[in-house]
């Protein structure tokens, strides 16, 4: 498929999200045309409040439940790239399929409205999550993820157990499952559609934040989970294993390349810059000093358990044409902004 290129229009989905507002940043920047997609009218208020100077060139429209059938018919018309970003809302989830189900088809629900009504749509780029690739079951302290990687085994042991299974495991599933529904929609219509698919795996995501954000209680999951356990020193609640992590700003990027770059058709990308450990963290945080008091923990305990975890990236950096932020830098940024907001 064809790159495009600004002044192009790009569909954003769940544009007032951490990650997608940085994204709708980036393309406006960049002289594209942006149309996003937000749950209600107030949802889309800071967005236009923050954008103000980009006039017609951001277009706001109300999806109010992207499970919806037909939920994306209309705001697939007349754009050449959808860029989904948006996740259903299940915060009170009592069963598997109250993630699960919204997860899939919310995804292929965007991939039927645009077989249907998105004609002139050449490609389509996916956030998906290392969630989809991470075995959750897996105690060996060596652990690479590619593309290759599947999350099978919570999707076995969510279907096996159902609702007396972890609810974080649902969480895995869903991603998981989502995933797949996109990759097989793609392969079952590959003869009736115009476009093709990247999907992006990020893992944590850090970073500055756009969203209005007045106390913790605003900041988005990630955001929250750093405040909880580097700023107030609260055990994490999974304090043994590593994890990924990915600035806020390069994955925005990764997303608008994801739309530019011809090779990264067909693909599925790890966006990471690399490994951590809360503790990892906790001693950066520590160092910089930019928020006082922080509790300090076991200094240098997290670097012989994150040094565990490779997340394989190469084939991103080389296809999006990227380098990433190093830790250092993304917990900079994100304690310099908190302390900024007056949250920390």
């Amino acid at each position: 498929m064809s790159p495009i290129s600004a002044p192009a229009k790009v569909l954003v989905t769940g544009a007032n999200g951490f990650v997608a507002t940085w994204l709708v940043k980036t393309l406006l920047e960049k002289g594209y045309t942006v149309r996003g997609t937000i749950r209600s009218e107030s949802k889309g208020a800071h967005l236009r409040k923050i954008f103000k100077a980009y006039g017609d060139k951001l277009e706001l429209v109300i999806v109010p439940d992207i499970t919806q059938e037909g939920a994306f018919d209309e705001a697939v018309k007349g754009v050449d790239v959808v860029e989904h970003t948006a996740s259903p809302f299940h915060a009170k989830a009592t069963d598997p399929d109250d993630m699960i189900k919204p997860a899939v088809s919310g995804t292929v629900g965007v991939l039927e409205s645009i077989k249907k009504y998105g004609t002139s749509v050449k490609r389509v780029i996916v956030t998906s999550s290392v969630a989809a690739m991470v075995n959750p079951f897996n105690t060996e302290r060596v652990v690479t993820l590619d593309e290759n990687s599947w999350d099978e085994p919570a999707i076995t042991f969510v279907k096996e157990h159902g609702k007396n299974s972890p609810p974080a495991l649902w969480y895995l599933a869903s991603k998981t499952l989502a995933e797949k529904a996109a990759w097989k929609f793609v392969e079952d219509n590959k003869g009736s559609i115009s476009f093709d698919l990247v999907v992006l795996n990020p893992p944590y995501v850090f970073g500055p934040s756009l969203l209005e954000v007045h106390s913790a209680a605003d900041l988005n999951e990630s955001l929250e989970e750093l405040y909880s356990t580097v700023i107030k020193g609260n055990p994490h609640f999974i304090p043994e294993v590593p994890h990924g992590f990915i600035d806020v700003r390069d994955l925005a990027e990764a997303h608008v390349r994801a739309a530019e770059k011809a090779a990264a058709g067909g693909k599925r990308l790890i966006v990471s810059g690399g490994s951590y450990h809360w503790q990892d963290l906790t001693d950066i945080a520590v160092s910089l000093n930019i928020i006082e008091g922080i509790p300090k923990g076991n200094p240098g305990a997290g670097k012989p358990i994150s040094a565990g975890l490779t997340l394989k990236s190469e084939n991103t950096k080389e296809i999006l044409g990227m380098q990433f932020r190093p830790l250092e830098e993304v917990i900079r940024d994100v304690l310099t902004d908190l302390k900024q907001k007056g949250v920390a």
